[in-house]
């Protein structure tokens, strides 16, 4: 009885230890991979201690050593809002973005030096970015500002790169994504666009109108040239007509000049067969009239 309670008591802890053994086995062996995402870098720390960075993809590591923290090296969006004032003293809220980027080369110094991407961008970014943003704005006419945010956002960039040639970053594009001003001054903006859009409906109307006119102008003109063209040549027809029956005659009269005894036969093909009931002046009469009774 004694020896069964003996084995039967050994045979529980073993199996406690055998799992145990199983358990930190699987642990190390799940605890020495990792995977970097695609878009990012690993730092790979030791202790706490940045040792190297790796490439995404599947990685081994010492278990219960190593550990791996990842910074991204797309491009990036941060968003400030902030208060400031125009070139006319005006109270103005602007709402910027910049698009940045980490140089992948650099990533595992920036992690060095400033302890990853969220402490990069609240100890350097954020601020040279206000600021560069502050820099700009009272530069600017409120309408200006309002009308021309390309120039606005072509300053703050390059005050912006200048801050952070330094440092292992790429500053993409920065955009105004709003502009807030005072609600009397954006009525008044309003009202003056109103304004200028009616004067520039008139002027356009006043353009149709004279190109109107000028359409008609020049129909009256084609038709009229038209007219004048159709005149000169019934002219030219006329002239043509004449001209040609002139030269007929012309030349009948030269024919029969030339033959007398075209005349009698002309005159011979065009008698009606009757001769005249009278003959004036003196003189034999050289036809008898033989119709007398």
């Amino acid at each position: 009885m004694k020896r069964y309670m003996e084995n039967g008591s050994i045979k529980p802890k073993r199996t406690i230890i055998d799992a145990l053994i199983a358990i930190a086995f699987l642990t190390v062996i799940f605890d020495s991979t990792y995977t970097v995402n695609e878009g990012h870098v690993g730092i790979v720390k030791r202790f706490s201690e940045a040792q190297n960075q790796v490439s995404p993809g599947l990685h081994f590591k010492v278990p219960l050593i190593d550990s791996v923290e990842e910074i991204e090296v797309r491009t990036r969006k941060n968003e400030e809002k902030m208060a400031s004032s125009t070139e006319e003293q005006m109270p103005v809220t602007v709402v910027v973005s910049v698009n940045w980027t980490v140089e992948k080369s650099a990533a595992l110094e920036l992690f060095r030096q400033y302890g990853g991407l969220s402490q990069f961008e609240q100890r350097i970014l954020d601020p040279r970015f206000r600021s560069a943003t502050k820099d700009v704005i009272p530069k600017f006419a409120a309408e200006q500002l309002i009308q021309d945010r390309a120039s606005a956002i072509q300053l703050i960039e390059r005050n912006l790169i200048e801050e952070m040639k330094n440092f292992p970053v790429t500053v993409d594009n920065i955009q105004i994504e709003n502009i807030e001003l005072p609600a009397k001054y954006i009525a008044s903006i309003e009202t003056k666009q109103t304004e200028k859009n009616l004067a520039d409906a008139e002027k356009h109307k006043l353009a149709r109108q004279n190109l109107e006119a000028q359409r008609g102008v020049n129909t009256a003109k084609a038709k009229a040239d038209g007219i004048n063209l159709v005149a000169i040549a019934e002219a030219e027809s006329i002239r043509i007509k004449g001209l040609a029956e002139a030269e007929a005659i012309t030349a009948k009269a030269k024919a029969l000049g030339n033959n007398p005894l075209i005349i009698k036969l002309t005159e011979a093909q065009n008698w009606d067969g009757k001769l005249p009931a009278t003959i004036l002046g003196n003189g034999n009469m050289p036809i008898l009239d033989l119709r007398a009774k």
